[in-house]
This record gives C-alpha cells, structure tokens and sequence, in this order.
C-alpha cells in the first residue's frame, strides 16, 4: 500500500510541474504579437521552463519539479512596418521570439503528461479502495 501512496506522490509532483509549464506557455501565448512602444526597446522575449529531479528525503523518493521560467536567447523577429513608433530608421520593428505553433505544440505535450500523470493518480486510488474492501 506504501509503493501506491508513493506512486501518487511522483504522479501529483508531475501534474504540479505540468501545470508550471503550461502557466509559462500560456504567458508565451498571451504576448506572441506584442511589440515594443518605443525606439530602441524588446519586444516581449519567450520564457522556456526547464525540469529538474529533486529528492524528497522524508519519501525517499525523486520527484520532478519545475525550474524557473527563463528568457529563450534565440533572435527576434522583424516586421517592415515603418509607421509603428517602435521601427528603426529602415522602418522594421522588433517582433517577439514566439512562434505560436511551437507552443502550441508544447501546451498539448504538457496537456497529456499532466493527463497520464491524473490517470496514474486514478488508478492508484481505485487499486487502493479494492485493497480496502478485501480488508473489510
């Protein structure tokens, strides 16, 4: 009974950090087409959230958890639009790094780990009611 608490456990720590990840996907999601006020400024950067294993010394256990979101380095875009205040003297404007298939490509990922992970929760709570039962 002690291994389905555990697999619980692993189980709840994996939708936790699912749930992270799809927090910063959301956020990603929600600034793809923002662009800058002003001469000179970025445009809104993509955060990307990275999983790390942790142990939970009381459990005995690894459990995955969610490291902080942080900036994606690659290359903003550029869009020819020369009456935006925010273009450059060749009349570009900085776009974000968002690509919105890309992300949503990732929020389905992190949609069915977060999936399985609740269906391994399930069935480890129908598999411990049936222990109880034969007990009574």
């Amino acid at each position: 009974m002690d291994d389905l608490i555990k697999t619980m456990r692993i189980s709840g720590a994996g939708m936790r950090a699912q749930g992270q990840r799809l927090r910063v996907i959301s956020q990603n999601i929600a600034n793809a087409n923002s662009l800058p006020q002003d001469p000179g400024d970025n445009p809104y950067r993509r955060k990307v959230i990275t999983f790390r294993n942790v142990l939970d010394r009381s459990l005995g256990l690894e459990l995955v958890r969610a490291g902080k979101a942080r900036p994606d380095k690659s290359e903003f875009g550029k869009r020819y639009e020369p009456s935006h205040p925010a273009s450059d003297a060749d009349g570009y404007v900085l776009t974000p790094n968002v690509n919105p298939l890309i992300e949503m490509t990732d929020m389905r990922e992190a949609q069915r780990s977060y999936e399985a992970n609740l269906s391994v929760i399930k069935a480890s709570k129908a598999m411990l009611n049936q222990t109880i039962d034969l007990l009574r």
